[in-house]
């Protein structure tokens, strides 16, 4: 298990990270409509080989007393932060395992046609991850899949919250809501 040390040194390790490889300056339209002079794409940090472990471990640091089966979110930001998490997990000394799962924005339309890809989480406590929180309207859409699909979800943990309205609009759901990093730690 990271130590408190460890933790604090990794954390500061990814927000260096994250403001060299995924700050990107200039106008954009973020997902949920409102602009801004800046953009944290977190893909470029989360499928990267030096932050996805850092990504993963932090997570689980962050969700230490949260009791969970499996971890996923929307498409595609969830992603590789799910598969991080699965692998640190599998790593630390008596953890129980961690299934990752794949929300979909919409149900596939052939084969299988499953709106949720990965192990069946139907009565499992799961955590719910996003890569950026602005006003929390992509990880409410992946919250809800998961309660449709009949599992608890102990709460939402993202990479990133920009300080928009996502908190308040997921413990409005009545689910917890962790960051590991707030725009102040990227300097912006």
């Amino acid at each position: 298990m990271t130590t408190p040390a460890q933790a604090s040194a990794e954390l500061a390790e990814l927000a260096a990270l994250v403001r060299e490889l995924g700050v990107v300056h200039g106008k954009v339209t973020l997902s949920s409509g409102l602009e801004a002079d800046h953009y944290v794409d977190l893909r470029r940090v989360t499928l990267h080989h030096k932050a996805a472990p850092l990504v993963g471990r932090l997570v689980r640091v962050l969700t230490a007393d949260w009791d969970y089966e499996a971890v996923g979110g929307l498409t595609l930001g969830a992603d590789p932060i799910a598969d991080a998490v699965l692998h640190a997990a599998a790593v630390e000394p008596d953890a129980a395992p961690v299934d990752a799962f794949v929300v979909r924005k919409s149900t596939k339309e052939h084969g299988m046609q499953r709106l949720i890809e990965g192990p069946d989480i139907a009565g499992r406590r799961v955590l719910v991850v996003e890569d950026t929180s602005t006003t929390g309207g992509s990880v409410l859409t992946a919250v809800r899949a998961v309660r449709e699909a009949g599992a608890e979800i102990v709460g939402v943990a993202t990479i990133v919250d920009r300080d928009t309205g996502a908190r308040e609009a997921i413990e409005a759901e009545g689910v917890a809501y962790r960051a590991l990093l707030g725009l102040p730690d990227l300097g912006l």
